[in-house]
């Protein structure tokens, strides 16, 4: 019958590759008594269990674990007789059916968790078939090392997995192995394993407390920081907004009074240009008559020519006059940009000039172009060429 994978588990390192490797309870807990025996001499366990296969994964089930009745050790390297084998058997008889012996564990007082000596050599010989276990125990610091044969070599598994079901005939070897070492049968396996079992989960639940503890005061400290560096920034970017958007408003109120004042000078030229017209004509009127007084002895063909005369030096004098105005004009404007060229700039507001561009005024102020995109957004300007004279810029 296919045995199911066990609910009730708990894993033991990094379980990855196949096969998987499931212990049960009391074989750890077997284990453990032994690591408490140990001493300058070593102690020794045959591994009981059973191999399943499926379509997508491997798994190997020690459900028991038979002590060597004794495990020699000769020039530092293990030694496993004839004698230990018979014995080993018999007892996987008597309380283990079917079950089949398929590695072996070694716990001893100071040597290390490492592969020396003959240990490779020794397990090929003893369990020559792929997927076999070795597995060493620190007696004192409870460590614990499995190793699997595969690719003819005993290569180190990173985990496996601990699971818990009733077990009765392991239950049953560990009351007689009690038993038979002389211990008071008034202490049970099941509670002892039972205790163990819960100061092991106790321990671990403990640890893990502690370190989810740990780890949600790193998360909370982390999260508070990140919060007030998000406020500091929210409420540095509200401040350089308003203050922006108040250099805006203001300068948009500049603009528009500028316009308006534009509109209203060319107005007052159109009046003072209509008004000098006027005059001009009611001049010509005036002059026309008194020279036809003057020149009675004149043909009309002379008059005309003399009316005619009159209307081109009239016309002269107008091109004249609205030239030296529109100098005197020049000249205003000329005034007017040499002072704003005194103070341009300053206060971080350039007023736009003759013949300004984006890249004139960035040269002038910072002495290179690569702040015209940024006076673009300061001031909110789509095209950077439409920019007229008198007009106020934010500068960054």
């Amino acid at each position: 019958m296919e045995r199911q994978i066990p609910k009730n588990v708990r894993q033991i390192g990094n379980v990855s590759g196949s096969p998987k490797v499931y212990v049960e309870d009391y074989v750890d807990t077997f284990f453990t008594q032994m690591c408490e025996k140990a001493g300058e001499e070593p102690l020794g366990a045959f591994l009981v269990g059973e191999t399943q296969k499926t379509e997508e994964e491997e798994y190997i089930y020690i459900y028991g674990a038979i002590q060597m009745h004794d495990l020699k050790m000769e020039d530092k390297n293990y030694v496993i007789d004839e004698e230990t084998w018979k014995d080993a058997y018999e007892d996987c008889k008597m309380y283990f059916e079917e079950g089949e012996m398929i590695g072996w564990f070694v716990t001893h007082s100071g040597t290390p968790l490492q592969l020396e000596g003959n240990i490779v050599k020794l397990h090929k010989k003893s369990f020559p078939k792929q997927n076999t276990l070795f597995i060493m125990k620190d007696s004192v610091e409870k460590e614990e090392v499995f190793y699997i044969q595969k690719f003819n070599d005993l290569i180190e598994m990173g985990g496996h997995y601990t699971y818990y079901e009733k077990n009765p005939s392991m239950q049953n070897y560990m009351i007689a192995a009690r038993k038979k070492n002389g211990v008071s049968p008034s202490e049970t396996v099941e509670d002892r394993a039972t205790k163990d079992f819960r100061s092991v989960i106790k321990s671990r639940e403990e640890r893990q407390r502690k370190k989810s503890n740990h780890m949600l005061h790193v998360a909370s400290a982390c999260l508070v920081v990140v919060v007030l560096a998000m406020f500091a920034a929210t409420m540095n970017n509200l401040d350089k907004m308003k203050s922006v958007q108040t250099a805006l408003n203001k300068i948009t109120a500049e603009n528009l009074s500028n316009q308006d004042s534009l509109a209203d000078e060319e107005t007052d030229q159109s009046q003072e240009d209509t008004t000098e017209e006027a005059k001009d004509k009611q001049e010509e009127s005036k002059t026309k008559p008194n020279q036809a007084d003057y020149e009675n002895d004149t043909t009309k063909d002379d008059v005309t020519q003399d009316n005619m005369t009159q209307e081109q030096k009239g016309q002269d004098s107008e091109g004249i006059e609205q030239k030296d105005e529109e100098r005197v004009s020049s000249d205003t404007v000329q005034g007017r940009t040499m002072e704003n060229n005194v103070t341009n700039g300053d206060n971080g507001v350039y007023i736009v000039e003759q013949g300004d561009t984006l890249v004139i005024i960035s040269k002038k102020i910072y002495g290179d172009m690569d702040h015209v995109d940024v006076i673009c957004k300061m001031n909110g300007l789509e095209d950077g060429n439409l920019i007229y004279v008198g007009q106020k810029l934010v500068l960054p």
